[in-house]
């Protein structure tokens, strides 16, 4: 279906609008992702989804389209787990301490952070690693055990960081937003 006939469904306002499926969820976040949607039907998309609110089924949905696309990191050589923290909101007035407990902790198991700057004004934990000499990986690749990695999203996947910077734009969070947090680009077993 066309990301059109979606966003009609989806955007008749919070009492008219209808709820997708999951694969049709997965369909239209894959246009989005895949970007076959102009700015304007992303902007649609966006607003329309942040009036009507996701269902669980949705947001299963989108997960999938972007699991399925999104860049993934090799198992380490020791067969250890990778433990992936997403850091996406940042703080304005407190400290951002997600990057500081994974450079503390001296267990053997991988640690990868990803996220991006979604809105100015805010510190994210990018910018705390990067204080502490850890920079952004340029390439997707395996993660020495103990050891502590992060990544921007648009490694991750472009059309995922394309979506959540339209929080620039619109000034309104989007399913981008929740998918992020879901997200296992890693050879892992998922809680849920």
């Amino acid at each position: 279906m066309s990301i059109g006939a979606y966003i009609k469904q989806i955007g008749r306002g919070a009492r008219g609008a209808r709820g997708l499926t999951r694969a049709q969820a997965s369909d239209l976040l894959g246009q989005v992702l895949d970007g076959r949607a102009g700015e304007l039907e992303v902007g649609a998309f966006c607003v329309a989804m942040r009036i009507k609110g996701e269902t669980a089924e949705e947001m299963c949905g989108f997960v999938d389209a972007a699991q399925a696309r999104v860049a993934r990191f090799p198992a380490g050589a020791d067969g250890r787990p990778l433990i992936v923290l997403p850091s996406y909101n940042g703080a304005r007035k407190l400290p951002v301490l997600t990057p500081c407990w994974p450079c503390c902790w001296r267990a053997p198991a991988s640690v990868l952070l990803h996220g991006m700057r979604t809105e100015a004004g805010r510190v994210v934990s990018s910018d705390v690693l990067a204080a502490l000499d850890l920079p952004a990986l340029a390439a997707i690749k395996p993660i020495a055990s103990g050891k502590v990695a992060h990544v921007a999203t648009p490694l991750l996947h472009p059309g995922l960081a394309r979506l959540l910077a339209t929080r620039e734009t619109l000034g309104l969070r989007n399913p981008g937003h929740s998918v992020v947090k879901l997200l296992t680009p890693a050879p892992a077993r998922r809680c849920w």
